[in-house]
């Protein structure tokens, strides 16, 4: 189902949100959407609506920490919590990218590569409604760099009650023996489909 709307429209996009990481390493909240810039005249805009919606929710900030140069730093990010309200019986998958932890101009001495930052998402935390649910990485032992996407979680709703599931990701970083002094930062982005 769509519906036409005229005049400006501000895109939202509640499914992928990022996290802004650093070293005393700091999660933010979601960047604000660019604004759409003015029309001349009015125009029409067709929206879709979701009517049984899909969403994920993170912390807006976290201090992960510090450590010296050659060590490594672990720490939990906070909450991450699914909640699905779709009709149906439906499959979810959540997964999670991170960016490169940088400070000052990002020189090479000043950049933490993903690869150097690795996620577990350990075992579920809370739940409600029925529906299965399966950890990415429920176990330390079995972290996996961020220097591509991976699953976080996934899941399958079954049941037509609304249903959610939370879990508290940890981050290890490993800290380059070159890396200089500095507050280092990345975003560390979750989406679900």
């Amino acid at each position: 189902m769509s519906k036409a709307r005229t005049g400006l429209f501000t895109p939202r996009a509640p499914l992928v949100l990022p996290c802004l990481a650093g070293l005393l390493l700091a999660l933010a909240a979601p960047a604000a959407s660019a604004p759409v810039p003015d029309s001349p005249a009015p125009w029409t805009v067709t929206v879709p609506l979701r009517a049984d919606p899909l969403e994920i929710t993170v912390p807006g900030s976290v201090n992960l920490g510090s450590g010296p140069a050659g060590g490594s730093i672990t720490a939990s990010m906070g909450t991450v919590t699914v909640t699905d309200t779709r009709g149906g019986n439906p499959p979810w998958t959540a997964t999670v990218t991170a960016t490169n932890f940088t400070t000052g101009a990002g020189t090479p001495s000043q950049t933490i590569p993903n690869s150097d930052v690795a996620y577990w998402s350990g075992p579920v935390t809370a739940s409600s409604g029925t529906g299965t649910h399966t950890p990415g990485q429920p176990t330390a032992a079995q972290r996996v760099p961020l220097s591509s996407t991976v699953t976080a979680f996934s899941g399958h709703k079954t049941g037509e009650d609304p249903y959610s599931v939370s879990w508290a990701p940890t981050l290890v970083i490993t800290i380059p023996s070159t890396a200089a002094p500095g507050l280092y930062t990345g975003v560390v982005t979750h989406s679900v489909t």
